[in-house]
């Protein structure tokens, strides 16, 4: 799926907007044992309540495709005769309303899932009557392509807020309310079947994961058994590793401020094109800006060997994945120093009489702790040096 793709289904979700019937539910607490399930017609529901269903259900379509959004591909194989994916078909041919099929869903969701809290399992199914679409980008919405049926849910932690001085409008004074029990955005979710090229495509889903750090791999397996897609966080840290083992001494803040540049004005074209697939790269576009900084041979072979040994032999990643394009960080054990991408070369690195200095170029006014600090000047430096 792409970003516009994933846009025109959220559009599912407004209030006034949406065409799902029931939403279905499964209250668990932080034991594993189930509290309470349920169904609740929307036509029925309190509007209030009625636009938060539709909310943290449409939480689970948010974030960046590749960081929060992770592409489920299925085998043939799953497909034709995978337990896990015929539970999801037969949870979506049934539009979620036989109860014995959403119990054994809920179960394996309970015991894969590890909160620390209460949660709520929330789940819908909904029939998009897609329209067609002209080449200029103009929905005709009384023509239609196809009807895309589907199933979304979220898994949302349920806290309890802690106890707190409140108005009681009837008695008009104040007085302590007990805390209550609120269900939080999801941690949690999928859509399927996946929505490729405005169709259906079961040989895929979307899981949302709302930390880039956490893959959720008994999740993953319990509920899709596919391969578990590295997690954006620790793509990262991966790239960081292979860089700094691979060039070894030839690691300089040249070289790094480079790739950080190229990659960064990648992301940048790839925004200002509104260009709706996910930007991917292979090795490659390192490689090329990893030549043009001098480095050797030798470590551009361990580079190409490292990077395919990480993340698999010609595999693309997305570069919003590797590096962090609106942060550049100059870290040590002592000292941490954030400069704003557009401002890397001001920073540089030097060696004075055996003394390794990270160099800053001051072009603006400098302040510490909040106050501006002078320079001394240039000839009271001199004056100074010639006393001596």
């Amino acid at each position: 799926m792409n970003e516009k793709e994933v846009a025109e289904l959220r559009r599912q979700f407004r209030p006034d907007h949406h065409t799902i019937t029931k939403v279905y539910g499964c209250y668990v607490n932080e034991n594993k044992t189930v509290i309470s399930t349920f169904e609740q017609s929307m036509a029925l529901a309190a509007q209030e309540e009625a636009e938060s269903y539709l909310a943290l259900l449409k939480k689970s379509l948010s974030g960046t495709l590749g960081r929060n959004l992770l592409d489920i591909a299925f085998t043939n194989q799953q497909v034709m005769n995978g337990a896990e994916h015929a539970l999801l078909m037969k949870l979506r041919e049934t539009r979620l309303e036989d109860a014995e099929t959403r119990e054994a869903f809920y179960q394996k969701i309970i015991d894969a899932v590890y909160l620390e809290c209460n949660y709520l399992i929330l789940m819908a199914f909904n029939a998009y009557d897609v329209p067609y679409r002209t080449k200029d980008d103009i929905d005709m919405e009384d023509c239609s392509e196809e009807m895309f049926s589907y199933l979304i849910c979220s898994i949302c932690p349920v806290k309890k807020t802690k106890p707190g001085l409140g108005y009681d409008y009837h008695q008009q004074e104040f007085h302590t309310f007990a805390g209550d029990h609120l269900v939080s955005a999801p941690e949690i979710g999928f859509l399927f079947p996946a929505f490729d090229d405005r169709q259906t495509n079961l040989y895929n889903a979307l899981c949302y994961t709302r930390k880039v750090d956490e893959s959720h791999e008994d999740f993953i397996d319990a509920v899709f058994h596919t391969a578990v897609p590295q997690p954006a966080a620790e793509q990262k840290r991966s790239f960081e590793a292979v860089l700094s083992g691979s060039l070894e001494e030839e690691c300089s803040m040249e070289v790094v401020q480079a790739v950080h540049d190229q990659l960064s004005g990648m992301i940048a074209m790839h925004k200002e094109n509104k260009i709706a697939e996910p930007l991917m790269i292979h090795k490659d576009a390192v490689e090329t800006v990893l030549e043009d900084c001098g480095v050797s041979e030798k470590h551009l072979d361990k580079f190409r060997e490292q990077f395919d040994a990480e993340f698999g032999e010609d595999r693309a990643v997305s570069p919003k994945n590797i590096i962090d394009e609106k942060k550049f960080e100059v870290k040590m054990p002592q000292v941490k120093i954030q400069v704003k991408p557009e401002a890397r070369d001001l920073v540089r690195t030097e060696t004075i009489d055996g003394v390794r200095y990270i160099m800053i170029r001051a072009e603006d006014s400098v302040e510490v702790n909040g106050v501006s600090i002078q320079f001394e000047q240039e000839d009271a430096l001199q004056s100074a040096s010639s006393v001596v």
